[in-house]
Parts: structure tokens; sequence; C-alpha cells
């Protein structure tokens, strides 16, 4: 099953480029290896997601409305992926002796800071937050008459959240240049950028 196969890539890639000699006993060193397997999975996840939702009605009429479902349970994993990678870069932090601080982590964002770590920290800050917009629109729309007519004007932060999270793990990930998971890192932005360009033209002849 390719959902399968494009995950797999994930593990692969930090396996193979990480030792398990230098891993084990190090709680620093596992912490990050499970920060990196949780963001590439997390990456990996949510261009599928989008890939899904913008053909909704496609993979419906050619699969049945289990893919509807199945959108709806790859979205919360999605977010537990998003909350446990900052939690786990909390953790590595903590083992390195930094203290443990989750509000660096999840909402420390630098406005005037430089271009460096810090600053691309913050486009995963950023993405943290549209995605738990979007993600409560969707779960929530049939509680409020509001959120019923514009949840998915909310949803859209999903690919603002996307495009940060691709400048993020280009910018700071040690693995999405490494084969196998660089095959699928820039192709898959590539995709979401072809499909926000498509929405766009859709909306505009509107």
């Amino acid at each position: 099953m390719a959902w399968f196969f494009l995950l797999s890539l994930a593990p692969i890639t930090v396996f193979s480029v990480t030792p398990w000699s230098l891993v084990k006993d190090n709680p620093s060193a596992i912490a990050n290896l499970v920060k990196r397997l949780i963001g590439l999975w997390a990456y990996t996840l949510l261009f599928i997601q989008i890939v899904i939702g913008a053909f909704m009605t496609k993979w419906i009429e050619k699969f049945g409305a289990w893919v509807f479902n199945f959108h709806v349970f790859e979205g919360k994993l999605i977010y537990a992926l998003i909350i446990l990678h900052p939690l786990a870069f909390t953790f590595f932090y903590y083992f390195l002796g930094k203290g443990f601080d989750p509000f660096y982590s999840f909402v420390d964002v630098c406005i005037l800071c430089k271009k460096s770590l810090e600053y691309y920290y913050n486009f995963g800050r950023i993405s943290f937050w549209f995605l738990t917009i979007g993600v409560s629109a969707a779960l929530f729309r049939a509680t409020t008459p509001f959120l019923r007519a514009h949840w998915h004007k909310f949803h859209i932060l999903n690919y603002a959240a996307f495009i940060l999270i691709f400048v993020h793990s280009l910018m700071l990930g040690s693995d999405v240049g490494t084969a196998p998971f660089s095959f699928i890192h820039f192709p898959a932005a590539l995709i979401v950028l072809g499909i926000i360009i498509w929405k766009i033209k859709v909306l505009l002849r509107r």
C-alpha cells in the first residue's frame, strides 16, 4: 500500500544515518532520534492529507466513502505527531541540561530574531498554531452555525502550515536531504504548490 510505503521512508532514512551504538544509553540522542522520526512522519502525512482533501469528491467516487473516514483519522494522527514533535524537542533540550521548557518549544515565537536556528524554529511554532486552528475548525464544525459555514476557510491554513513546515525542515532537518526521504521531500512541496495554484485559479474563475 502506498500509504505504508511512504511512511516507511522516514525510519529507513533515520536509522540508516544513525548508528544504534551512538544512541543507546544516551537519552538526548534517543529524544533527538524520536524528534526526527516524528517530524518526517508528520511532513509525509500532511502531504498525503492535502492531496486527499484537495480531491476528496473524486477519491470518494473512485474508492468509496471510507476515504473520508480515513481522512479524519489521518488528520487526528497528524495533529498528535505535530504535538509530539516539539514535545520530543523539549525532552531533547532537557537531556542536554537546558531545563524543561515546553513554552519555548510550542509558543516562544521570536519576531525580531536574525536568520538563525531560532528564526527557523518559528516556522515550526507558527505551523503548529495554524494546524491547531485548522484541525479544531474541522473537528468542531458542527457545534456552531459559524463553523458550519466557514470551517473550510480555516482548514485552508493547512496549506500555509505545510509550506512553513517545508521551510522548517529544509533549514533545520538533518534527514530531508538523505535518501530515500529526499526522493519525496521536494516533490511533495512541488505537488502541494501546484494544488495551491490550481485552487487559486478555481477561485478566480468563480
